[in-house]
């Protein structure tokens, strides 16, 4: 059997050698790091046994590596893909593609009756790649907000945050208002699926501005979108003003109710801000009731939300009851004793009660995410509605002039028999052109010339029809034909005004029943610091240089809350502050603990200290200033220093002015008691060195003066 020719090479071939390959010597030698790096491999089995082949692996990061090709453009491409595909919404229908998936897939499966969501979900994954899951949420979450898909059956609580249930048990199908805004074949641009089997809408003719009605959120590769919903008879009115010309506003409108503050809102675009609260009553003196959620809280992460900041001792309640069912009731109950419009301001501040939220309002459009406000969102829907209405209208139009022509045709064919002119005729040609030549004295009855089409669709018609033909009801659905043509025309001519009267139809047949759950109005900032309790209790454990609250076996302190800041100061003259809590080591042997005030520490200190570097006693006096929390400041410029003296006083005029001082006989000192006046020692920074006391041991400091 004849061997093959080995496969062509750009490298030349080189002898085999006992040791290793080596270029030719009139090759000159290329410096490794900038050249390709030979390898010597096998040609293959059918290869001369001599030769072997040479192939070229590129230097690492190398333009030209196998694989580079395949990575080049991956991210950039991922990106997209879930930017477009998955996360985003597009301005023309306001819909993710799986949330159209599932609503085509159920104006495509639509005969009036409900259908199992676990059918909706099957048939939807042969146009969305992703698997059931993804489409059993999209399609729950759209039901329960209940404006596109009508659910029956458990459908999850919004409210409470329960899950609903398994997709075979529960139903679902399109509403009276998905089908009559969202679908139409005519004005629909189809492309096929993702396995070529089937065709899918690129995206749904709607026609309203369906984003800010149900509201999107989604997380992309490097960009995120969160519109929040509006209500419909809000958006109503600002397209009615739009396409009028006017101004307008539009503000959201959770489904949970509450109090928001848009103040801040930016008209939904980055930057914005929104806060939205609670609605509490007062049922009785120490009874609290919420009634209203804050969106994105559900009655489970509100009651947790409370409980915590019970156990932190933030808040003093009893217990909570949830009683919540188709609308929201938490029972907070206070304890004796209890002020209710504190814990009101409390729960505003230490709970879910209060949640700012910030919107990010991003969406589609030709195939590239556009960051836009909620105002030109609703501007570029409503004017896609306008075009949508106005190609409806021309493709009626056409349909009517179409059939003003067949019937006309029709009744001129029977009424001046012209069906007798093709008895005679033998073959199709002759029958056609019978037919024209008997139409020749009508044709300036008609608005168009006569297509075979035309004739051919005369030729079909059955004589059961022409014997039952009656003049006075082909005369009657004419004259309706012509007076929906006129109104088309007219609409088409006031397209503005047609489109308005859409919006106002919409609003009427849709309207009821969508009142403003949420209520907006300015919402202050509260003082977290004014309105804590102060119900716990700091103690100190000095030797091993611990802090804790409720510590009744340690030095008790003072009473405290859980937001203040306690200071410690170390006997080896270092600082420390950090936010109050269960249990905090501070530094060993703490010689001065105490809250800071909420204004910040004003005290003023008189320190001496040994230096642990020269030996010396110096003599310091200042004030803390501005700390940082968990952070060690050090109050003596050397390690090794020991604290030998420390007073605290609340001003300037009570700090000590002299001082007797005890040294250590053992140190060589002549004199071993002496006063310092420090009154010669400035007021600085907790940063200052001091004034020189004595080179030797300090044994002992005390007060002489009068305080």
């Amino acid at each position: 059997m004849p061997k093959k020719n080995p496969p062509p090479s750009d490298q030349p071939e080189l002898p085999l050698t006992s040791g290793p390959a080596s270029a030719p010597a009139s090759t000159p030698a290329v410096p490794a790091a900038s050249a390709p790096r030979p390898v010597v491999t096998d040609a293959g089995p059918d290869a001369a046994p001599a030769m072997l082949e040479v192939a070229t692996v590129p230097e690492k990061n190398s333009p030209d590596a196998p694989l580079v090709k395949h990575y080049r453009s991956w991210f950039l491409e991922y990106a997209s893909y879930v930017i477009l595909d998955r996360a985003v919404p597009h301005i023309d229908d306001g819909l993710k593609p799986v949330q159209r998936r599932i609503l085509h897939t159920l104006w495509d499966m639509d005969d009036g009756r409900f259908h199992k969501v676990a059918n909706v979900v099957g048939r939807a994954m042969s146009l969305h790649p992703h698997g059931d899951a993804s489409i059993g949420a999209a399609l729950v979450g759209i039901g329960q907000r209940a404006f596109l898909i009508e659910p029956q059956g458990n459908f999850g609580n919004t409210l409470t945050g329960d899950d609903a249930a398994a997709p075979r048990y529960i139903e679902a199908r399109l509403t009276a208002f998905a089908k009559d805004v969202l679908f139409n074949p005519k004005t629909t641009v189809w492309q096929l699926s993702y396995d070529g089997r089937a065709q899918e809408p690129v995206s749904l003719p709607a026609k309203f501005p369906i984003v800010l009605l149900e509201g999107a959120e989604g997380i992309a590769v490097g960009l995120a979108t969160k519109i929040l919903p509006h209500n419909f008879n809000d958006l109503c009115r600002a397209a009615i003003n739009h396409l009028q010309g006017k101004t307008f506003r539009i503000y959201p409108d959770f489904p949970t109710g509450g109090i928001a503050d848009f103040a801040e809102y930016n008209d939904g675009e980055r930057g914005g801000k929104v806060k939205v609260r609670a609605q509490i009553e007062v049922r009785s003196k120490y009874l609290l009731a919420i009634t209203e959620l804050p969106y994105g809280a559900t009655t489970e992460s509100l009651i947790e939300s409370i409980l915590a900041a019970n156990a932190k001792g933030k808040i003093k309640i009893k217990h909570v009851d949830d009683n919540t069912a188709d609308a929201v009731e938490i029972l907070v109950h206070l304890p004796a004793g209890a002020d209710a419009e504190k814990i009101i301001q409390q729960l505003y501040v230490f709970t879910n009660c209060q949640l700012a939220l910030s919107p990010a309002a991003c969406v589609i459009q030709d195939d590239r995410p556009q960051f836009l406000g909620v105002r030109e969102i609703l501007r570029r829907s409503v004017d896609k509605t306008k075009t949508l209405l106005q190609r409806e209208l021309e493709i009626r139009l056409g349909e009517l002039e179409q059939q003003w022509h067949w019937d006309s045709l029709e009744r001129i064919f029977i009424e001046e028999r012209i069906y007798r002119r093709i008895e005679k005729s033998k073959t199709w040609e002759e029958v056609i052109g019978e037919i024209r030549e008997g139409l020749k004295p009508f044709l300036k009855q008609l608005r168009r010339e006569v297509t075979d089409e035309d004739i051919t669709r005369l030729t079909e018609i059955r004589i059961k029809r022409i014997s039952a033909f009656n003049r006075f009801q082909a005369d009657e659905a004419m004259k309706k034909t012509e007076a929906e043509m006129k109104e088309v025309k007219h609409h088409l001519k006031h397209l503005t005004e047609h489109a308005v009267k859409w919006f106002e139809t919409l609003q009427e047949k849709y309207g009821k029943g969508h009142k403003r759950r949420t209520t907006y109005d300015e919402i202050e900032q509260i003082n977290a610091a004014s309105v804590v309790s102060v119900n716990q209790r700091l103690y100190v454990n000095r030797e091993e240089g611990f802090i804790g609250l409720n510590w009744r076996q340690h030095e008790f302190v003072r009473e405290c809350s859980v937001l203040d800041s306690v200071l410690c100061l170390m006997g080896d003259g270092s600082l420390k502050v950090t936010r109050v809590a269960d249990k905090v080591f501070m530094g060993r042997d703490i010689i001065h603990c105490a809250i800071i005030p909420a204004d910040g520490d004003k005290n003023f200190y008189t320190m001496v200290y040994q230096d642990g570097a020269s030996g010396k006693a110096f003599a310091k006096r200042f004030q803390i200033g501005g700390l940082s929390r968990d952070k060690l400041y050090p109050l003596v410029p050397s390690e090794g220093s020991k604290v030998i003296y420390l007073d605290v006083s609340a001003t300037e005029k009570t700090m000590p002015k002299q001082l007797h001082v005890s040294l250590d006989g053992r140190g060589g000192a002549r004199v071993r008691e002496l006063d310092f006046d420090l009154r010669a020692v400035p007021v600085s920074g907790r940063g200052a060195k001091g004034l020189t006391i004595t080179k030797w041991v300090v044994k002992a400091v005390k007060r002489v003066d009068a305080k």
